[in-house]
């Protein structure tokens, strides 16, 4: 339950923020939210990570289609007696179902939190790096103990 309750709740934000930054934002407009640290801004991209491999749609949905069925895979093979766990993989899965949709209903993924510092990036995102995180703290740390 604690999977998909995490999937949801991320897809809807994720989708949500997407939409309503495509709504009232033009493509490259920026707003300051903390001036020059943090801000939101419209990207379309087109890539994937720091916009790497532009214009590649039909790869990315292959890929897309592959990390989908690795975690269903894992999901048999994780020991889902952790929370984090259970949180982990419903991050993966909504980070990459996010994105994905993106792809597909636009082509394109939106971004839109602005750290300067960082590429533009979004909730889809933050949720894969979140599980990455997480699994990888599960895999280092407590399966070694």
């Amino acid at each position: 339950m604690i999977i998909f309750i995490t999937f949801l709740v991320t897809i809807i934000v994720d989708q949500l923020t997407k939409y309503m930054v495509v709504k009232n934002f033009s493509v490259g407009e920026s707003l300051p939210i903390i001036k020059n640290i943090f801000h939101f801004t419209y990207v379309q991209n087109r890539g994937a990570a720091f916009g790497i491999l532009q214009n590649q749609l039909p790869f990315f949905i292959i890929i897309t289609l592959v990390v989908l069925g690795l975690l269903i895979y894992f999901y048999r093979q994780l020991p889902l007696n952790s929370i984090w766990n259970r949180v982990g993989l419903g991050l993966a899965l909504a980070g990459t179902v996010g994105n994905f949709v993106d792809r597909i209903r636009l082509n394109y993924v939106v971004d839109f939190l602005d750290f300067r510092v960082w590429p533009v990036f979004n909730i889809a995102d933050s949720a894969i790096v979140v599980a990455v995180i997480i699994f990888s703290y599960w895999i280092l740390i407590v399966d070694n103990n």
